[in-house]
């Protein structure tokens, strides 16, 4: 009877998590100013981040050659994209990269930006992964924020559970963003980045969205910041 009764406790119980450097939110812009030309824009940057030779590099490095990563796209909701997937290499990247690039949107609507970050955390916090570090990188062509828990509070919460906000402001031609918040970036680490080794990576404009998201998933998987802000603090 005991043994009958070790074996259906070790059936009852929940699988471990397992152990990665990086638990990785990929938290992308999908409000209102962003069109679906630009959506597609982004997945297919992130696509193409996510399988080349340096982020692979990047990740081979880790402890345990192995990150976890999810891509979500927000507004006034959130949305899943592609689920925690475990990559380890070229193949496992690359099936990361098709799944990316093809669901419909799903996120709608204005920002709300605490929101999202609080999503962010409940994601890391119920995944199947146990991270050395846990990062939301968070992407968007404004500060602004219209429902939810404020950006202040969110973060403050975000931060207390050990996780790591990063930025990628994207000054969006198309959506007039140079014009109406010329120093998002600024803005970005004031109000919305935070935690241990958090740090701003700006994209320029569209063109350079792609090498700017490669810039900021090297940068986030060997646990590094650009040199300029390290030399700030």
């Amino acid at each position: 009877m005991r043994a009958l009764f070790l074996i259906l406790a070790l059936f009852a119980s929940p699988a471990a998590a397992e152990d990665v450097e990086l638990e990785l939110v990929l938290l992308a812009d999908a409000s209102g100013s962003i069109t679906a030309q630009e959506i597609q824009f982004q997945r297919e940057g992130y696509a193409e981040a996510m399988t080349d030779p340096g982020v692979l590099s990047a990740i081979s490095n880790t402890a345990y050659g192995v990150i976890a990563v999810t891509y979500v796209e927000w507004a006034a909701n959130t949305a899943v994209v592609v689920d925690w997937t475990r990559i380890d290499g070229p193949e496992s990247a690359a099936a990361f990269a098709a799944a990316l690039v093809t669901p419909p949107r799903q996120a709608y609507g204005r920002n709300a930006i605490g929101s999202a970050l609080l999503d962010g955390k409940r994601m890391i916090e119920e995944n199947g992964f146990e991270g050395w570090r846990k990062v939301i990188d968070f992407s968007g062509d404004s500060p602004n924020s219209y429902s939810g828990p404020s950006i202040e509070a969110a973060r403050t919460e975000v931060v207390a559970a050990g996780i790591t906000i990063n930025g990628l402001p994207i000054l969006c031609r198309f959506c007039d963003t140079p014009a109406r918040y010329p120093d998002l970036g600024a803005i970005y680490e004031q109000r919305i980045i935070g935690g241990p080794g958090a740090f701003v990576v700006t994209a320029a404009n569209e063109a350079d969205l792609a090498d700017a998201i490669k810039r900021k998933l090297i940068l986030e998987i060997s646990g590094e910041m650009p040199a300029a802000q390290v030399a700030r603090r």
